[in-house]
């Protein structure tokens, strides 16, 4: 999740290599634009805690408010990994607001397929 070198896009479905800006980086935290042309914001990264990274939506063209994401990571003692992902979104704007809702509701689905997408391409990563 805090790797913010090329090919990002190739673990993050929804991000563009692109688009991507580090605005700063230190060892525990980030400052980071990422995205799509539809969809960016830009996020501040805390992974202070080594079994939680939290993101909190700084700026974005759909989100404000208390948006962003919260993962928290969970290893077992048999070698995998539990991750419990809180994602928040309230929207900004019209287009922020009917996004959230479909993401909210028919559209939930995607997140845990888009999750397990991600999940699987960090695995494919660090088994190489």
């Amino acid at each position: 999740m805090i790797d913010f070198g090329p090919g990002r896009s190739k673990v993050f479905g929804a991000t563009s290599d692109e688009l991507l800006t580090v605005h700063e980086q230190g060892p525990t935290s980030a400052d980071v634009t990422e995205g799509t042309k539809s969809a960016w914001e830009r996020l501040r990264y805390d992974w202070s805690d080594p079994h939680r990274v939290i993101m909190k939506t700084i700026d974005s063209n759909l989100w404000g408010g208390a948006s962003g994401h919260t993962y928290t990571i969970k290893r077992n003692a048999d070698g995998t990994t539990d991750v419990d992902a809180v994602v928040v979104r309230e929207g900004k704007n019209a287009k922020g607001r009917v996004t959230g809702f479909l993401l909210g509701t028919v559209a939930k689905g995607a997140l845990a397929k888009a999750l397990a997408n991600t999940v699987k391409a960090i695995e494919a990563r660090n088994n190489r």
